[in-house]
């Protein structure tokens, strides 16, 4: 029976061995579901957060996972507005992992309000002066369209593509794609934004605040930016994984080169354009509020100035240098280091933003308080990461999400 299911002329592992496998996993995702019932049922006394931590490790992950799952809207963008064809070959695998991106971010949302009975007040009773309210309502739509975009891919499995109904839907939603990517593409654009803009326009935090354009802070456009730029490259880190994994080739390498080579030149534009943002902001906007740079850092490992140099030399300029080198994306290693440090720098990024806004002391009387997660919240944060394994476990042998495997593994045919 299993086998049946399987897409013709491909070879899985034994069912025994992918049972194991899902098995181990579904064990952490377990933990992650005992955690979250924790924080549902007892209430958020489950956490650290206190009142300088009102924002931590789930927002973090929230806005980092969000970010990295920007690999499939510009990947969509791309392949469907743009007209780079190529990237049909990779196109189904970002939508996959865009799919798990945004729900593990609901997911996290869901934790992190405490009360996710009452998830839709956000919805009924929107705050219309809140950025926040348009997140919701993006994130929310947004989520609907790689929802629409992931449903072909099922239906393309090898048993209900026998039925006709579920054929010939699939074969119509493939026809109209175009619109759900740039459908996509415009709520990614918004809702990536202000998650910056929230940041940007916190004058209260010094740190964060960023002058703009009308209503925008630099913020905004940073964050569209750095998602655009990071999330091919998470999408290229995860196949490289799933090929090592399963040891085959899935994607052609000039595939991927075309990705890496777009996702070099932006993350290029993004790292000049922060550095120009963190010196104006350095040079003009702290010390305008009383501020100089250094107060912004502190000799405590967490929050030491190694965090800026991380985040713009070695996790982007560094990795946009190799991107763009037709030598560095050639070399599988060169490659797999680039993408390992734009999906770091990324998520630094999206750290300083959260955890490093709420510590930095603003008034004579404050200090720099540390923050330490709960394991509850540990728990919930690994929860998404289990999930999304065992989404793409079943995804790769049930359907055909990789349109060049076969070609590209003919002893199997």
């Amino acid at each position: 029976m299993d086998s049946a299911l399987i897409p013709k002329g491909v070879r899985r592992c034994s069912i025994g061995q992918f049972a194991l496998f899902v098995g181990v996993v579904g064990v952490v995702l377990l933990w992650g579901v005992f955690a979250m019932l924790l924080c549902w049922i007892k209430g958020l006394n489950q956490t650290n957060m206190n009142d300088y931590y009102g924002f931590a490790l789930w927002i973090w992950a929230d806005l980092a996972v969000i970010a990295l799952g920007g690999g499939a809207f510009f990947t969509g963008f791309l392949r469907y507005i743009i007209g780079k064809d190529e990237l049909k070959n990779i196109i189904n695998y970002a939508v996959l992992i865009g799919f798990i991106c945004y729900s593990s971010a609901l997911l996290i949302l869901a934790i992190d309000i405490g009360q996710p009975l009452r998830g839709w007040f956000i919805f009924w009773h929107a705050n219309v002066h809140s950025m926040l309210t348009e997140v919701a309502f993006c994130l929310s739509c947004y989520f609907g369209v790689l929802t629409i975009e992931y449903l072909p891919l099922i239906l393309e499995n090898r048993q209900l593509d026998k039925v006709p109904f579920f054929h010939n839907l699939s074969h119509n939603l493939h026809e109209v794609m175009a619109v759900f990517a740039a459908t996509g593409a415009f709520l990614s654009f918004f809702h990536q934004g202000s998650l910056g803009g929230v940041a940007g326009v916190l004058f209260g935090r010094p740190f964060a605040y960023r002058e703009g354009i009308f209503i925008w802070p630099w913020t905004f456009f940073l964050f569209t930016w750095s998602a655009a730029a990071c999330g091919p490259c998470f999408t290229i880190m995860i196949t490289r994984l799933t090929e090592k994994i399963t040891r085959k080739t899935l994607v052609k390498q000039n595939v991927v080169e075309l990705l890496a080579k777009i996702s070099g030149w932006m993350l290029l534009t993004y790292t000049i354009a922060k550095i120009i943002d963190t010196w104006y902001w350095a040079a003009v906007s702290a010390p305008a509020g009383g501020f100089w740079l250094m107060d912004f850092y502190s000799n405590n490992p967490l929050y030491g100035p190694w965090i800026l140099i991380t985040e713009v030399l070695i996790c982007g300029a560094l990795p946009a240098c190799i991107l763009i080198t037709k030598s560095g994306r050639k070399n599988p290693f060169t490659l797999m280091i680039a993408a390992v440090l734009a999906v770091i720098g990324v998520s630094l990024n999206r750290w300083v933003m959260v955890l490093q806004v709420m510590a930095v002391p603003v008034m004579s009387f404050d200090k720099w308080v540390m923050y330490s997660p709960s394991w509850q919240e540990v728990a919930t944060t690994i929860l998404p990461v289990a999930y999304g394994v065992i989404l793409i476990a079943i995804s790769h042998r049930y359907l055909p999400i990789f349109p060049q495997e076969r070609e590209l593994n003919p002893i199997e045919n």
